[in-house]
């Protein structure tokens, strides 16, 4: 059409100018506070997800189930963890699990504590620096959402669907499970701030289907005693061997963002994935070194238990830190 410019009419700053936004990832580097801020505060609690807004960070990572009576509540584990949680009389849980969420409606749940890590065991000495807040309660995602709007907080969500295909009785279906999960994000009018992320790639790919205005990230596990991604079983039938890289796979199953373990992720592989239009997000990076290491070779954002040692890193980078929350 006529007065329209092509690329090839443009200066040669110009076309450099235009191939480097091009190029430019789609969002400033994401600082993430991992179950709120699980280092400082009770996981996945309102707690923790306050402590991790007045910090300042993007984006709150966080689990969520589903009830007995399917209300879409926020937790890592499937059960409750005898390593935090103790029942309506004070008492630890023993065992090695608690009863499975599904097995409790949302007024049962509410009837046990979360406040604080069990003392003298390996997870509370892991989490020493993680300050208790007795009287803590399971939360719903609907209430956190609500708890961020009243804080007046424009944080994003990275929400994961805690689903195993190998246990497929100690949880909801990844239908149910997603269905419910777009349905409390849209009620809130949330979508626009929401990433669903999953080790079981089934549930992203519902979400697609669902919810094609969240973008979806898709979580893998690789070390000496864990592998997510070569069998098919956790991805949705995809297979590594099927693919040149990590990257590539995702990329095929139609993900936006590849969150690795950070044992796993290399350069090379960071590289990769940019080359595809992927974001890389690794968790769950806890050492400053390296933190530093992986700003270093690019990554688009890091998953933290203590977000105040990203910022530490970030700031002695001079990379733009996330505002935080004020007031008290």
């Amino acid at each position: 059409m006529e007065g329209r410019v092509g690329v090839h009419q443009l200066s040669p700053l110009a076309r450099l100018l235009l191939s480097l936004a091009l190029a430019a990832p789609a969002f400033a580097f994401d600082l993430q506070g991992h179950r709120g801020t699980r280092g400082l505060a009770p996981e996945n609690t309102l707690p923790a997800f306050e402590t991790a807004m007045r910090l300042g960070v993007d984006t709150l990572e966080l689990d969520v189930g589903l009830s007995a009576d399917n209300v879409l509540v926020i937790s890592h584990d499937p059960y409750l963890s005898p390593l935090i949680v103790r029942d309506a009389k004070g008492e630890w849980l023993t065992g090695a699990k608690g009863p499975l969420l599904r097995s409790l409606t949302y007024a049962q749940l509410q009837t046990y504590e979360l406040g604080r890590i069990k003392p003298g065991t390996s997870y509370a000495t892991q989490f020493s620096t993680q300050q208790a807040v007795d009287g803590t309660r399971m939360p719903t995602l609907a209430a956190l959402f609500e708890h961020v709007k009243a804080l007046g907080s424009k944080v994003r969500f990275n929400i994961e669907t805690k689903v195993n295909p190998t246990q497929p009785n100690d949880t909801a279906s990844p239908e149910l499970m997603t269905q419910a999960l777009v349905k409390v994000v849209r009620d809130a009018g949330m979508a626009g701030r929401v990433t669903i992320q999953s080790f079981d790639w089934r549930t992203l790919k519902i979400a697609q289907a669902i919810a094609p205005e969240m973008p979806t990230a898709y979580l893998s596990f690789q070390n000496a005693n864990n592998d997510t991604i070569s069998s098919g079983v956790w991805t949705a039938g995809y297979k590594i061997a099927d693919y040149p890289d990590l990257p590539a796979m995702v990329k095929a199953a139609g993900g936006a963002v590849w969150s690795p373990n950070g044992g796993a992720v290399t350069e090379d592989l960071v590289k990769k994935a940019h080359a595809l239009g992927l974001q890389v997000l690794p968790w769950t990076i806890n050492n400053p070194p390296e933190m530093d290491k992986l700003i270093g070779w690019g990554v688009d954002g890091i998953i933290s238990d203590y977000p105040d040692r990203l910022r530490a890193v970030m700031a002695a980078r001079n990379m733009p830190l996330p505002p935080a929350l004020a007031g008290q």
